[in-house]
């Protein structure tokens, strides 16, 4: 009896993902298809290797056997792949990246759009999730976060070296409540805050001249999407802090103003990443050069 690699691999993501319909997702197949995969594998095998309820899935104790034999030699088999990648003159296949939604309208004119117009034999598979995930153990092949977030254990490549964030507000907003002239000022304003993935409400963060301040800001309207908040600046309901990025082409065309601009921190920018303990596919590396090209 041979096993088809396809099968092998469904297994190990189900495992994995506990679940069919993640790890269709992660192998970018359909559910139904991941599902008769493993189930003509367990056919083949004679045994059960799930035990499946309506709400869970669940390794058997063949089935741990199975996934704790089988997964090191899938992992091999990958970076024999992976190898022979490097000699390919022309990147193909598709290039999975896992990213914030802010990083992705960043990087998706400059980048993506680009690299699909030089490598015609690549597409790229942009998921945005707000949490940090694990990039190894959900397939994806490198994630772009802010370079604080960045695992200390991964290759980072810089897509920016700073970004900025800055308090802007509409004109309207600003004549009828007008300019805070220090952070503290904020607490008479009606602020835009944000909350995080992790569901924690952000502190606008200031510093000038050596002193910080983070401040928990008043405000009647709590949201935890960036394009979001722009937009309810834009409507003149508050105050917001914003990437600099976000906000240069509206503040250019009069929509919104810039305050406390001396109190606006700089702060290390994007970074791609990637696992060290792997050799990079061509398809990774040709974004690299990309990366590092738009960067010089």
């Amino acid at each position: 009896m041979i096993a088809s690699q396809i099968e092998l691999e469904a297994v190990v993501a189900v495992a994995r993902r506990r679940g069919f319909r993640a790890a269709a997702r992660e192998l970018g197949m359909s559910s139904s298809a991941l599902s008769h995969a493993v189930a003509a594998l367990e056919v083949r095998l004679g045994v059960r290797l799930f035990n499946r309820t309506t709400r869970s899935v669940a390794l058997s104790a063949a089935g741990e056997q199975f996934v704790v034999e089988v997964a090191p030699a899938l992992a091999a088999i990958r970076a024999a792949i992976e190898r022979v990648d490097e000699h390919r003159a022309e990147p193909a296949g598709v290039l999975r990246l896992n990213m914030a939604l802010g990083a992705a309208r960043m990087i998706l004119a400059p980048l993506v759009f680009e690299y699909l117009r030089r490598y015609p034999k690549v597409g790229v598979d942009m998921v945005t999730e707000g949490a940090l995930v694990d990039i190894v153990g959900q397939g994806f092949d490198a994630g772009i976060r802010l370079a604080e977030f960045v695992p200390p254990d991964m290759i980072a490549v810089p897509i920016n070296r700073t970004m900025r964030s800055t308090v802007v507000g509409s004109p309207v907003y600003l004549n009828v409540y007008g300019r805070p002239k220090t952070p503290t000022d904020l607490t008479n304003h009606r602020c835009i805050r944000a909350r995080m993935a992790s569901g924690v409400i952000y502190r606008w963060e200031f510093e000038k001249r050596g002193e910080s301040l983070a401040l928990d800001v008043p405000g009647a309207l709590t949201l935890d999407e960036s394009d979001l908040m722009l937009q309810a600046a834009l409507a003149g309901e508050g105050l917001a802090y914003l990437s600099d990025l976000a906000v240069a082409d509206h503040v250019a065309a009069g929509r919104l103003e810039r305050v406390l601009e001396d109190w606006s921190p700089a702060y290390p920018g994007l970074r791609l990443y990637y696992p060290s303990r792997r050799n990079a596919p061509a398809k990774l590396r040709a974004f690299i050069e990309l990366i590092r090209e738009q960067g010089r």
